[in-house]
């Protein structure tokens, strides 16, 4: 249980366990930007672009995965995650004046970011800063800024910026189909799925992560949309339980990694119901033959044979399931630092804002 609201941790981790619980609160304060959302999105659409660009760390490049598959699905545009460093240390003299780029930053201060974006559009980028931070130095690089509107995240490693990065993905994607009071609609009901499951989720994962006080690896399997989400695990469990956890697609286990798998290292699997669910089953049987203990999460969690599942809601909507699947994770790596006797406010080593280039 959370202690009293004051603004003060009174326990190791506390700020980080808050700022998940605000994550339905913060998705709808990002849901009072809607006519911004939709204004954007039309200004993309009449420019017809070749190509979306996404650039960001951490947690926004794990998000960043995430419009890869949002904006391919939804507007039909063909998006990727761009290379910072052929801009920022190669100085590669790329043609940008096809695409828009979407630079993504909880502070709005890593600086390789900033000068990405100043180099994308002086190249003719289009270029919009997703940001948590107003006046910080990449809304003033950007030609356009859209906010996160998450409100304070204090915490070092990002919960409710990065569930409101999905959203905010997502809302501009629809908006760009001319589907963007749908997203809305859909986004205050997962919002509101997320609100009434919370408490839920955090009893269940609590005896869980009791049993997994040992773990130093641990891999986290998802496919397609829910790729980005098994990246948002690792880096959660990463940052916070200091487990080297790396995230794999389904198929790509199969190609080396399940090799390296016993009975001390654990796979926690992100199941969805869409069109990847057969490739995360059969990663997971592959799994289990190599004598691994799964964790299984997501709303097909009941589709994976499985000693540990955490279930989530379904979702609206397909393309909103990794805001829902992402929270056991979080909750997860909030319980497992504390029965480790580590501080996930402040991980040792992490500052809130990277100022890495």
């Amino acid at each position: 249980m959370l202690s009293p609201s004051d603004g003060v941790p009174h326990f190791p981790g506390e700020l980080f366990a808050r700022e998940i619980h605000q994550q339905p609160e913060a998705l709808l304060g990002l849901l009072e930007h809607e006519r911004e959302y939709a204004a954007l999105a039309h200004a993309i659409a009449e420019r017809a672009p070749a190509l979306i660009r996404f650039v960001g760390h951490g947690s926004s490049d794990n998000a960043a995965t995430y419009g890869v598959y949002a904006f391919g699905l939804v507007p039909h545009l063909t998006a990727m995650r761009d290379s910072i460093s052929l801009s920022v240390y190669y100085d590669a003299a790329l043609d940008f004046s096809a695409s828009v780029v979407l630079a993504l930053s909880q502070s709005g201060r890593t600086p390789d970011v900033v000068e990405y974006v100043e180099r994308a559009r002086s190249r003719g980028a289009f270029t919009v800063a997703l940001t948590n931070e107003p006046g910080s130095e990449l809304e003033q690089a950007a030609d356009a800024t859209l906010p996160l509107a998450a409100g304070a995240e204090s915490a070092v490693a990002a919960t409710k910026t990065y569930v409101n990065q999905l959203a905010a993905l997502a809302l501009l994607a629809g908006g760009i189909a001319g589907r963007g009071v749908e997203l809305a609609e859909a986004l205050r009901a997962t919002a509101e799925l997320l609100s009434r499951s919370l408490s839920n989720l955090e009893a269940d994962v609590r005896p869980v992560a009791a049993s997994f006080a040992y773990v130093g690896r641990m891999y986290a399997i998802g496919r397609g949309l829910e790729f980005a989400t098994a990246r948002e695990v690792a880096l959660k469990l990463t940052e916070t339980c200091r487990i080297a956890a790396e995230p794999l697609t389904a198929t790509s286990l199969a190609h080396g990694p399940v090799a390296a798998l016993d009975s001390l290292f654990p796979v926690w699997t992100i199941a969805s119901r869409d069109a990847s669910l057969p490739a995360v089953v059969e990663a997971a049987a592959r799994v289990r033959d190599a004598g691994a203990t799964i964790v299984a999460s997501g709303s097909a969690a009941d589709e994976i044979d499985a000693p540990y599942v955490l279930p989530v809601p379904a979702a609206p909507t397909p393309l909103l399931a990794p805001l829902l699947s992402v929270v056991p994770g979080q909750l997860f790596a909030a319980a497992l630092s504390q029965t480790k006797g580590f501080d996930a406010d402040r991980p040792e080593g992490l500052n809130k804002v990277t100022i890495a280039r």
